[in-house]
């Protein structure tokens, strides 16, 4: 085990994640935030002042870890900023204040904008050569946002007390803390030292870590264990269970916690910003967190935002709104069709207009059922000749220059170029508009018969109709089937439009009734070798091209339907290959994994590379100019740091 210092951190670090992780190398990793400095130097933020001479609040120096995180502007690009002010925000729903969450992206280990992971909550983390045992270094005098110690006790309280609790977590702890069947094995070493070991690797551990949607394998444990029956006197805790109205201590114990959703304005938090504005509201308003562990080099502590609001408005007058200076930065629900606008908006408004590349594979892809019910749409959608004569039959150059401009990128839904595993044949192969060769493979597969109409007629004898399913949220995808429909009419087949709802439309999928939908492309465009490939593979349930192979997968085998075409068993046995691999075995299970993919054409990627407009206000400094807006990884602007954001006023 070796000791990487700042020094070398960055390129050694980065080698090691971007080709998969070198387990027998990685050794001891040390943050770039164990540059010591004296923290009484330094100015109290204003924002605290008062509290802090009413000795209602400690000074910075009492707050601060003992070593702090310290923020590399140098290598961020960045200057240093001044206190104050409010950075508002529109969200479409009260539900997405967990937005500051992601744009917030406080994690143990965490991505910069270069896509290199680094601890971030921890000071350090240990990983063993075998790449099955990681100890993690938690920052000593670290501590929650109500002034209590952040200790190895709110580890253990997290694995003993909540998720090895069948009342609290009846299925046990997440499935990236197994390895096969085998769960953690889970040691408290010290106050500040915690340990989770596995007899094999276990390559998922430190990728959910840095999750847009962290999995929080710390809670409050000083706060929560109030609602825990282990740790309160059982007539105190029914009292407060029927004062509320609900079923159970653990229902009143769930309700308490949400550290994603963000419900309970009381709960302790490591965040930047702290929620303090209570449902329902149109308003949300967040504070800055005085015990916050990061600082930037010449000592101030972060953010120095002092306040974050998100309001809440109609997702249809976002874009108007925005146009009419009532965010100060903004990207969620804008999208290209409002560029237009906002530029003309430009002139006489304190904002300015930028386009920010996006990390999705595809802007947006269809998605055949493989696992549909119907016996004739399964046989036809799992011939891959059916699948290569649908995209054959889509003009992608005309929905690029009709809806887009010509900005966006006829595209396969895989894999960007800016991914070390990208191959140009990814994006390209059965794009091009070929109605002849699909024509042609239609009658190759036999769907020869026409009605009066000149759709063909399926082996049953029913019209080659295909309906798919949106959800609703995106009017693009109306409008790209459209012009889709237009073109396979010329192939023999009539595309009806069904729109539903978000869940509607995923347990219809799920129950195999759904023969195709539209959807987004893969969330990671910008994989590497040590990215779990689970869009790739039938692994998950919400892969909406093979729904119950994926249910078959995450229930081991108790509901669901299990792989049963010879490409989908490869992927399984590669995505086995890839778990159990070292470096270069992780590539090459990646990469035939993409090729099969390519082959097959399991999704249908239609148009790629679509630029996401982001608003930002002429004051606010240390926003990219240029960036990639991105679910996973990045969590939009999270990897940008928000709290080095500052307003120059």
């Amino acid at each position: 085990m070796t000791t990487i210092a700042h020094s070398a951190f960055s390129t050694r670090w980065q080698s090691r994640i971007c080709a998969g992780m070198n387990r027998a190398a990685i050794g001891v990793l040390l943050l770039a935030g164990l540059t010591v400095f004296d923290n009484r130097a330094f100015a109290e933020v204003p924002y605290f002042e008062d509290a802090v001479s009413r000795g209602d609040l400690p000074p910075m120096a009492e707050r601060l870890p003992e070593h702090p995180r310290v923020i590399d502007f140098t290598e961020e690009h960045k200057e240093i900023g001044k206190y104050g002010g409010d950075l508002v925000t529109i969200m479409g729903r009260s539900r997405d204040i967990r937005m500051a969450v992601v744009y917030g992206y406080t994690r143990l280990v965490g991505y910069d904008e270069n896509l290199v992971l680094k601890p971030d909550i921890l000071e350090s983390l240990d990983v063993n050569d075998a790449g099955n045992v990681f100890t993690l270094h938690i920052r000593k005098g670290h501590k929650w946002s109500d002034g209590t110690p952040f200790t190895a006790e709110d580890f253990r309280y997290y694995w003993e007390d909540i998720v090895n609790n069948d009342e609290l977590f009846p299925v046990g702890p997440p499935r990236f803390l197994f390895v096969d069947d085998e769960p953690a094995t889970f040691e408290v070493l010290d106050d500040y030292t915690v340990q989770y070991s596995w007899s094999q690797p276990n390559p998922f551990f430190l990728i959910e870590l840095a999750g847009t949607r962290p999995p929080f394998i710390y809670r409050p444990a000083h706060y929560l264990k109030q609602f825990h029956k282990k740790y309160r006197d059982a007539a105190e805790l029914d009292a407060i269970v029927e004062e509320r109205g609900l079923r159970n201590w653990a229902v009143l114990h769930t309700d308490k916690d949400r550290p994603y959703k963000l419900e309970n304005t009381e709960r302790p938090s490591l965040e930047p910003w702290l929620i303090r504005t209570k449902e329902p509201s149109d308003r949300f308003i967040f504070e800055r967190n005085p015990y916050y562990h990061r600082v930037d080099p010449n000592g101030n502590q972060l953010p120095y935002i002092d306040r974050m609001i998100f309001n809440i408005s109609n997702a249809k007058l976002v874009p108007a709104k925005v146009g009419a200076d009532e965010a100060d930065l903004q990207s969620r629900i804008l999208s290209l069709k409002d560029y237009t606008f906002l530029k003309q908006s430009e002139a006489n408004k304190n904002f300015k207009v930028r386009l920010w590349d996006v990390g999705y594979g595809a802007y947006a892809a269809l998605y055949p059922n493989l696992t549909c019910s119907d016996p004739v749409w399964r046989k036809l959608l799992r011939d891959v000749r059916f699948r290569h004569a649908l995209s054959l039959a889509i003009n992608r150059t005309e929905i690029n220059r009709v809806m887009f401009f010509g900005l966006a990128t006829p595209t396969n839904n895989t894999v960007l170029p800016k991914s070390p595993l990208f191959k140009p044949e990814y994006r390209t192969a059965f794009i091009e508009f070929d109605l002849k060769k699909a024509n042609a493979l239609l009658d190759e597969i036999g769907l020869t018969t026409r009605d009066d109409d000149g759709i063909r007629l399926l082996p049953d004898g029913r019209p080659l109709e295909i309906i798919v399913e949106t959800m609703g949220e995106n009017p693009e995808h109306d409008d790209m089937l459209e012009l889709i429909a237009d073109n396979w009419k010329k192939a023999g087949i009539k595309l009806f439009v069904k729109g539903l709802q978000r869940e509607v439309l995923r347990n219809r999928a799920y129950s195999g009734e759904t023969i195709m939908s539209i959807f987004n492309g893969i969330d990671n465009g910008l994989a590497t070798p040590g990215s779990v490939p689970s869009e790739f593979v039938p692994v998950q349930q919400d892969n909406l091209q093979w729904p119950k192979w994926g249910q078959y997968f995450q229930t081991d085998g108790e509901a669901g339907e299990a792989p049963d075409m010879p490409a989908a068993k490869e992927l399984m046995d590669l995505y086995g290959k890839w778990i159990r691999g070292n470096d270069a075995g992780r590539k090459e299970a990646w990469q035939r994994i993409l090729d099969i993919n390519a082959e097959n054409m399991f999704s249908i990627g239609l148009i790629g590379n679509v630029p996401q407009p982001v608003v930002v206000n002429t004051q606010l400094r240390n926003v990219p100019e240029k960036g990639i807006h991105s679910w996973e990884p990045g969590a939009f602007f999270g990897i940008y740091r928000p709290d080095t954001f500052w307003w120059d006023r």
